[in-house]
């Protein structure tokens, strides 16, 4: 189920587009709703030439990069 303060819409894919989806949130460990906002928020930073994870409040890693840095500070 969403979430109350999200905004839910259809989104059609290329089927090829769906299956990179899937492997690249299985890799960074994100449902694939959570990977293709990541990657949106990304290319808005980008696009914008600004950070704006925290103007949206999100994480600017992904949950294995994040354990990623973890094991390498211990």
């Amino acid at each position: 189920m969403a979430s109350p303060d999200k905004k839910a819409f259809l989104l059609r894919l290329d089927p090829a587009l769906w299956a990179e989806l899937e492997r690249l949130a299985a890799l960074e460990l994100r449902s694939i709703n959570g990977q293709i906002e990541y990657l949106l928020r990304q290319g808005l930073s980008q696009r914008l030439g600004v950070d704006i994870s925290d103007r949206l409040g999100k994480d600017k890693q992904s949950p294995a990069a994040a354990a990623s840095s973890k094991r390498k500070t211990r």
